[in-house]
């Protein structure tokens, strides 16, 4: 099956529906030769209504982070998008409600098959980062992302870049000062090889 094929079915995947208040709008893009892979956690209620990932202001501080530009960003080509969830799972009580559980091993491993083998992975929040780096599950978020270096060259795990972050942000001054350069020129050296 080819990346379009499979993008068609994911669009029409309906595994979820009796668990999604909003409805089903599964939101993705990768491409087979998207050598940089961004697992987020799920579309927000934004994203929900435009499908586009990461277009709200989640994404401007990811894109920020990053250095990548919308243009950059949404190059199929280039960057694949692919959340934990594909659809926005609703409201709970201080944020959106978790990824739906179904998701990730129904498509993740067949998204995978498609992209490069070599490819930077970055794992956004600690949903995409208990999948891909189970043994350490028990770590806090901040001690997985300041143990960056120990991942590399295949995942680049980073906090989820909500408004909370900002605040995280000015508690580790070192994510600014450390790893933010690093992703960067990850980044590149990855898109330019």
């Amino acid at each position: 099956m080819n990346h379009e094929e499979l993008a068609r079915e994911i669009a029409g995947c309906r595994a979820c529906t009796a668990h999604l208040p909003h409805g089903v709008r599964p939101v993705a893009s990768f491409s087979p030769t998207a050598r940089l892979l961004i697992i987020g956690q799920a579309p927000g209620s934004k994203v929900h209504e435009t499908g586009i990932p990461w277009d709200d202001k989640s994404g401007d501080r990811l894109r920020d982070w990053t250095g990548l530009s919308k243009v950059q960003m949404y190059d199929a080509a280039c960057v694949a998008l692919v959340p934990m969830g594909f659809c926005y799972p609703g409201k709970a009580s201080g944020g959106d409600k978790p990824p739906r559980p179904e998701c990730a091993p129904q498509w993740h491993p067949r998204v995978l098959d498609v992209l490069p083998d070599e490819r930077l992975t970055l794992l956004v929040g600690t949903y995409a980062q208990a999948h891909y780096l189970p043994g350490t599950r028990k770590m806090p978020m901040t001690e997985r992302v300041r143990a960056f270096r120990e991942f590399l060259p295949r995942f680049f795990p980073l906090p989820h870049p909500a408004w909370r972050s900002a605040i995280w942000m000015k508690q580790n001054p070192w994510f600014e000062a450390e790893v933010l350069p690093v992703l960067r020129d990850e980044i590149t050296r990855i898109l330019e090889t």
